[in-house]
């Protein structure tokens, strides 16, 4: 989704400075222009981490007539919120018969849903 970042250019001795209007009290930095799309990503999955809802984003065409934001430019970054977004998504698989009972099996024994076992398998698969 794009959200309009506030760019504070650095210099050689200061970082350029990335500012989220919509996410309070989020910032992000980076020594060079290149390096800020990813600093500005990573800075919006910790922002969310625990969970919280994600705001629509703002229109630069109000942001712009802010007072606060002075000296610097305006950037629209299409920050990929699905990585940080903990909203349940209805998929489709398919798996052996069998596998499926003793998923269900293990998961009733931890009183655990099938899909609260698969999300936790797959989890601890990839941090693995």
């Amino acid at each position: 989704m794009l959200y309009p970042i506030y760019i504070q250019f650095g210099d050689k001795d200061h970082a350029h400075g990335a500012l989220f209007p919509d996410f309070a009290g989020c910032f992000s930095a980076a020594d060079t222009l290149e390096e800020l799309p990813s600093a500005i990503q990573e800075a919006a999955e910790a922002y969310f981490y625990d969970g919280a809802t994600v705001p629509k984003p703002s229109k630069l065409s109000d942001l712009i007539k802010n007072s606060e934001y002075q000296g610097g430019a305006w950037m629209l970054f299409d920050i990929d919120t699905a990585k940080f977004n903990s909203k349940s998504v209805r998929i489709n698989i398919s798996l052996p018969e069998n596998v499926v009972h003793q998923i269900d099996s293990y998961a009733k024994s931890k009183h655990m849903s099938r899909s609260a076992f698969i999300a936790k398998a797959a989890i601890s698969e990839i941090a693995a």
